[in-house]
């Protein structure tokens, strides 16, 4: 389980509501500590001022957009792995975000809660 009671610490940028809920309580299930905002410039902040194990953010969130998150986080060289989920399915979203160093890349309509909370507790561990 947990080494000395000190959780991982995710920040998930999700401006789907009921998504965002959904992966919270799924992350805070398996042990995570979750942050979860809707706006892409207060998640950027959030992540200057402490530090996370690993960002989940949708493409398309009001503020600074998820390749903005991904150029910030490169530009500021903010060492945090950062797993995309997102609605646009397109070859060339999915390879910009990689570029940008996305780990990973999920289109929602193609993927379930549990893989993406799979994912996150392997790439993060626990």
């Amino acid at each position: 389980m947990m080494k000395e009671g000190v959780k991982k610490k995710i920040l998930i940028l999700e401006d789907e509501k009921p998504l965002a809920h959904a992966l919270e309580l799924k992350l805070t299930h398996e042990g995570f500590d979750v942050i979860t905002t809707d706006n892409g410039e207060l998640g950027v902040s959030l992540l200057q001022k402490d530090s996370f194990d690993l960002v989940l953010t949708d493409l398309i969130i009001p503020g600074l957009d998820g390749f903005g998150v991904l150029e910030t986080i490169a530009n500021k060289k903010l060492k945090v792995p950062v797993i995309v989920m997102t609605n646009l399915n397109q070859e060339e979203d999915r390879k910009r975000a990689t570029e940008l160093g996305a780990i990973e890349f999920f289109v929602k309509s193609n993927s379930t809660l549990s893989e993406i909370v799979e994912t996150v507790t392997k790439k993060v561990g626990k």
